[in-house]
């Protein structure tokens, strides 16, 4: 509803900035405390008018002519800003349109095609605590921008070909797989002792070359090696990502890139850019005159292709089945993902938008997979639903085990998923569970709470016969502060959505969903809903918890998380 507002604003505004002779391209229209919309414009215009910009503010709107149809009630000049106030009506056609909406209110402005590949951890073990932001940056990205109307599809690059994954498959053949353990952590026993004995016995790493030699050429047998290594990895890698409630469309393999062609292509396309050089037998592309002093390597000695090479193969590819291109890349990427932007716009093809993130850990320890020392996201997951059963424990002694269980389960997927979506991707942040889990700190749990508490007031109505989904309200009736504000930020879904999308930022959903849990809970601790003595204004209220319950529900499957009705 915001930007269907923003809209009318943006009209009236231009045309009196016709009428006046100013010229602006940006009306800085934004949500503001004083107003329902303010502009800067005046700051814009004042260097380039040499007028003060009280002056030109109090001019534009002077000058504004208001339709009789529209949102809009009134704009007023309070020193540079422009403020523009919503008509009550604005308020109650947000919630018509939430109920009509049902769980698409906010969203479907937005069109276009993209292609979002987020986590991809190498197949050699189980997603450790640093791999898991990845994995729900990408995924609430994925919902936000379906949620604004994009068809998007999540891929999983799947290394199948690298050194690591020649050392699993060197390692089944040399060691025994558990069989008791999950997929993953199983893989990862085995290459932990691979790499242990690769230490002791330098001579060895002779078959691990042979072995990327051998699947880079086609041989059947290795590559059939290599498939069953990586297959048992990914599966366990697939259960835990269920879990977090993270899917994705397609798993790509980087092998695809080598036997269709593809990387051998790229190769030939920056020969021909004269680009390459041989530096040791290996086959590299200068790019010093794009401000790099290392060379980048596509190709070994020994004529095998590296992760980078396949890596641009695929982005080569992905960008011709879409409009637009999106990666989450982990801070130990900036350089490479640079660098492979460079050569995509040297061989003339379109760049992927790529969001680093800063890592996440916990207070306890290191998280080397090579060493086996690291704290998995399995243990993580295991660890915050435990402690999310006895938080639930404590607060529902009278409810069964079933109910416990269930909804402690959600509770800690949220606790983990909030937590670490709510920091800016580009900031490093620590996991601390007992915060996460607290249900008065505002965290995911927090926003569920909220959710369910509005649904036990619908219940408690319609159990007293005061309620039911179809009943008629008035929302003119809705006056009080706390009411105006949280339709308010209802209505201001839209604009959420629109902003995290363009600035690939989630942390401005899980803010924007901690705000309406507030504005909700503010709502029902200042206004009696059922003890409410006029029967209108009793349903209207009611309708305002109804309305708040569909949003509380669409903005937490935005964050990815479930939507429990009792808590």
């Amino acid at each position: 509803m915001f930007l269907e507002f923003r809209t009318e604003v943006k009209s009236v505004i231009e045309k009196s900035l016709d009428k006046c002779g100013f010229r602006a391209e940006n009306l800085d229209l934004s949500p503001s405390q004083h107003a329902d919309i303010s502009s800067r414009v005046a700051f814009r215009l004042a260097s380039a008018e040499r007028k003060n910009p009280k002056e030109i503010a109090e001019k534009i709107v002077e000058m504004c002519e208001i339709p009789e149809n529209s949102y809009i009630d009134r704009i007023i000049s309070t020193g540079p800003y422009i403020n523009i106030f919503a008509k009550h009506r604005y308020l109650e056609d947000t919630l018509v349109r939430i109920r009509q909406d049902q769980g698409r209110f906010g969203g479907g402005f937005c069109q276009g095609r993209i292609i979002l590949e987020h986590t991809s951890a190498n197949p050699n073990g189980p997603l450790h605590v640093g791999h898991i932001r990845n994995s729900v940056i990408g995924d609430t990205l994925y919902r936000i921008l379906k949620h604004a109307g994009y068809d998007v599809e999540t891929h999983y690059y799947v290394n199948d070909m690298g050194r690591q994954i020649a050392i699993v498959s060197w390692a089944l053949a040399n060691f025994d797989l558990d069989g008791s353990k999950k997929s993953d952590h199983a893989i990862a026993d085995v290459y932990i002792r691979a790499n242990a004995e690769l230490e002791k016995d330098p001579d060895k790493k002779i078959e691990i070359d042979r072995l990327m030699q051998l699947v880079e050429s086609g041989d059947v047998d290795t590559i059939n090696r290599f498939d069953r290594a990586v297959d048992h990895a990914i599966e366990g890698i697939r259960e835990t990502l269920s879990v977090m409630n993270i899917y994705h469309d397609q798993y790509v393999r980087e092998s695809d890139f080598v036997r269709s062609g593809a990387v051998s292509d790229i190769i030939e396309q920056l020969k021909l850019q004269g680009r390459t050089k041989l530096n040791d037998g290996a086959l590299v592309v200068d790019l010093e005159d794009h401000g790099f002093e290392k060379n980048l390597v596509i190709q070994r000695s020994d004529g095998t292709s590296l992760y980078t090479t396949r890596d641009l193969a695929y982005h080569e590819w992905k960008a011709r089945q879409a409009d637009r291109v999106i990666d989450v890349l982990g801070a130990d990427h900036k350089l490479i993902s640079s660098q492979l932007k460079t050569v995509l716009s040297i061989i003339g093809k379109p760049e992927p938008e790529i969001i680093i993130f800063e890592f996440v850990s916990l207070p306890e320890g290191s998280m080397s997979t090579r060493r086996g020392k690291f704290i998995t996201a399995d243990d993580l997951l295991e660890q915050v639903e435990r402690q999310a059963f006895s938080e639930v424990d404590r607060r529902r002694p009278e409810m069964g085990e079933g109910f416990k269980k269930e909804v402690s389960r959600m509770v800690g997927m949220a606790a983990v998923r909030y937590d670490i979506v709510k920091v800016s991707p580009e900031k490093s942040t620590v996991f601390d569970w007992k915060q996460a889990l607290d249900f008065e700190k505002q965290g995911g749990p927090y926003i569920q709470y909220s959710h369910a508490r509005a649904c036990s007031i619908l219940r408690k109505a319609e159990e007293e016969g005061i309620w039911n989904a179809g009943n008629a309200f008035d929302g003119s009736v809705l006056v009080e502060d706390t009411e105006i504000e949280l339709i308010r930020k209802m209505a201001g879904l839209d604009h959420a959505v629109e902003t995290a999308s363009q600035e690939l930022k989630p942390n401005i959903i899980a803010i924007y969903a901690r705000e309406l849990a507030d504005a909700f809970n503010q709502f029902y601790r200042f206004v009696p809903v059922l003890s409410s003595e006029d029967e209108q204004l009793c349903k209207s209220r009611l309708a305002l918890v109804d309305c708040s319950r569909i949003v509380l529900s669409e903005i937490l499957d935005i964050l990815g998380l479930e939507a429990p009705d009792s808590m």
